[in-house]
């Protein structure tokens, strides 16, 4: 996620953006000259300008969103051989690396979640303050947000909205949508908005009643948790010895996901003189923050948005990669072809 204005610079052009954390998400990286680093999020590109600029090494930088791919051509020569874009989910980033030639890379940057050039565009139906279509793809491919609020059972979408939301009225708001898509489908942002702000009643200076909802919609149509989950068992696999792992996250969700996962891939911990030792694979990553990074006052001055980031980084250690199922770290939840269904 980015915020508009100054910034890094590489190949003598200033950035368009901020990456949220930026500066500390460089000095986890450890960018090195002649290594390889993955912007597995590559969206206004902030992060790949920084990494450019910081030393003479190569960025692959990933997207499934084609309108960022574009606006990042002009970066692409600027960086004179040394950025490569590609066209994919960054879940499936050590395939990638492979396809460009790289077996292991040096460090993998991940800023999780809608980025600011998708929630200013209207007509890709990420924010309800702009009215448009009610979409929320990151791709434009697949079944979009209305296609759920459309078809999914009251329960599930009830528990949509909670689970991924954290949305406390959930159950009426989902009510609500069922009642209201009797009479008329539900195509349009504000038309969902105006659903929920019937049944939240927010108060002065609070968020506005429909953020939680358009959050879990956003995040269940992109499968943005199983991403998520899919691509740090990637990094594990691709990353190099002594390689750096930097995810930025802005939802309570996934930020238990990833330190979960570095946790569960730093435990030395055996068994007790109450139950026999487990076997466990050998530590695969040494954690390098003990407490997630946050922004300071200036930064959220800077850009609001940051005001919810935080930053977890872990350094790839020799041992094999993990074969537990990183499923495991996800909520349970009806599968989006079970929600088509309407169940």
């Amino acid at each position: 996620m980015t915020a508009g204005g100054g910034g890094f610079a590489v190949a003598g052009g200033p950035a368009l953006h901020i990456p949220v954390l930026g500066r500390p998400a460089l000095q986890f990286l450890n960018v090195k000259d002649g290594g390889v680093y993955i912007d597995g999020t590559f969206g206004a590109g902030g992060y790949t300008r920084a990494i450019l600029a910081a030393a003479h090494c190569q960025v692959i930088g990933i997207d499934r969103d084609q309108t960022a791919l574009a606006l990042g051509a002009d970066l692409v020569e600027q960086a004179q051989g040394r950025l490569t874009l590609v066209e994919d989910r960054f879940s499936n980033l050590d395939n990638v690396a492979r396809d460009c030639g790289h077996e292991q890379v040096d460090g993998i940057v991940l800023d999780v979640g809608v980025s600011s050039m998708q929630l200013d565009q209207a007509e890709r139906g990420f924010s309800f303050r702009l009215d448009g279509p009610l979409d929320m793809r990151m791709s434009g491919e697949g079944a979009s947000a209305a296609d759920v609020v459309n078809a999914a059972g009251e329960r599930d979408l009830a528990n949509i909205i909670y689970i991924l939301g954290e949305e406390r009225f959930s159950r009426a708001i989902a009510r609500a949508i069922v009642k209201a898509r009797a009479e008329t489908r539900i195509e349009t942002t504000r038309a969902l908005a105006d659903i929920v702000s019937s049944v939240v009643r927010a108060k002065p200076h609070e968020i506005h009643p429909a953020t939680r909802t358009f959050q879990a919609l956003r995040i269940f149509v992109n499968d943005e948790l199983g991403e998520l989950a899919t691509a740090l068992g990637a990094a594990e696999r691709v990353l190099k010895p002594g390689g750096r792992l930097v995810v930025v996250s802005f939802h309570s969700l996934e930020d238990r996901i990833v330190k979960t996962f570095l946790a569960s891939r730093s435990e030395t911990r055996g068994g007790s003189r109450h139950a026999p030792e487990v076997q466990r694979a050998a530590p695969s990553f040494t954690v390098l923050t003990k407490r997630p990074v946050v922004a300071d006052e200036d930064e959220i001055a800077q850009n609001p948005r940051a005001r919810s980031a935080k930053l977890r980084a872990g350094e790839r250690t020799e041992a094999v990669a993990h074969r537990d199922n990183v499923a495991a770290l996800l909520p349970r939840l009806p599968s989006l072809a079970d929600v088509l269904r309407g169940r």
